[in-house]
């Protein structure tokens, strides 16, 4: 079963520089959200989010529905709130949950068991809704 999408979104403390830097290691600027303090950055299907002033710390990020080119899936895939349900049947803890009803775009996130914040961040609807 895929997931969806990865990539890693770093807390930044200067966006101009990071994205300078990350550019010179060869990612190229994929989506460009300056005006709102974001840009993700890909090379190949490497991808990174780089954030200044919106969270604390790295995150890594899951997209279900979405390609590792933010282009919807063709075809069916795990909704976020069956992937959080399946989880939480496993025992692990929803550290800020979905809401479980709903067919839109939703997200949760969990800790893994070493700190390490994992987002879920599902961009489009259930499938067959």
């Amino acid at each position: 079963m895929s997931l969806g999408a990865f990539s890693i979104s770093l807390a930044v403390q200067d966006l101009a520089a990071s994205i300078a830097f990350y550019e010179t290691l060869g990612f190229e600027n994929f989506h460009d959200g300056r005006e709102h303090n974001y840009a993700i950055l890909k090379n190949g299907e490497a991808v990174i989010g780089l954030f200044q002033g919106m969270f604390d710390g790295n995150i890594l990020t899951i997209n279900p529905g979405w390609t590792q080119s933010a282009q919807a899936v063709a075809g069916d895939f795990e909704d976020v709130r069956d992937i959080q349900t399946r989880l939480q049947a496993a025992g692990i803890e929803i550290a800020t949950p979905a809401e479980a009803e709903g067919t839109g775009p939703a997200s949760f996130m969990l800790t893994d068991p070493d700190g390490n914040t994992i987002l879920f961040d599902q961009h489009v609807p259930k499938p067959g809704s």
